[in-house]
């Protein structure tokens, strides 16, 4: 045999017409062996999961008080009078310890936070070196004792929320 016996037009063909049915064949065998969940299901299953991408993390800066403002928030015990609004300052993740009577002997009532907002109510009472004053929660009269005044900052009073 010749080689232009071989590749004619109906070879060719051939080929080309073997090579689809074993395509055809195999796409059947693998629907037949892998079958989709019929639509009954609730759900369609889906071939392909959308990944998005991470978004950018936006970092804010963290904001500075200057001096001049610093010293106008520094607790002095001149400033603080009966019916004021004063602010726990300067101790941090500690807390204030607010007591029961003034003195550092007297009972812990509770431990109120850093910026915590109270209103005055009596004092000021001299004890174990301390000015003390009578502080109550605005919006919570259960949260009241005596605090030195040391850790209060005088503030404006508080905006009420609509």
């Amino acid at each position: 045999m010749n080689q232009k016996n071989l590749f004619n037009i109906w070879t060719i063909l051939g080929s080309f017409a073997c090579a689809g049915f074993l395509l055809i064949a195999t796409w059947i065998g693998i629907q037949w062996a892998h079958p989709h969940p019929s639509s009954t299901a609730g759900f369609v299953a889906a071939d392909l999961t959308v990944i998005p991408l991470p978004t950018a993390t936006v970092q804010v800066p963290t904001p500075t008080i200057n001096a001049s403002l610093a010293a106008s928030l520094t607790a002095q015990p001149s400033q603080i009078a009966l019916n004021t609004y004063v602010q726990i300052s300067g101790t941090g993740t500690d807390g204030l310890r607010i007591r029961s009577a003034p003195g550092l002997n007297s009972d812990t009532v509770f431990r109120g936070d850093e910026s915590e907002t109270f209103m005055v109510k009596d004092g000021p009472k001299q004890a174990d070196g301390y000015t003390w004053w009578y502080v109550v929660a605005p919006y919570d009269s259960t949260r009241a004792g005596w605090a030195a005044a040391n850790y209060l900052a005088v503030v404006p009073p508080p905006t009420p929320s609509p």
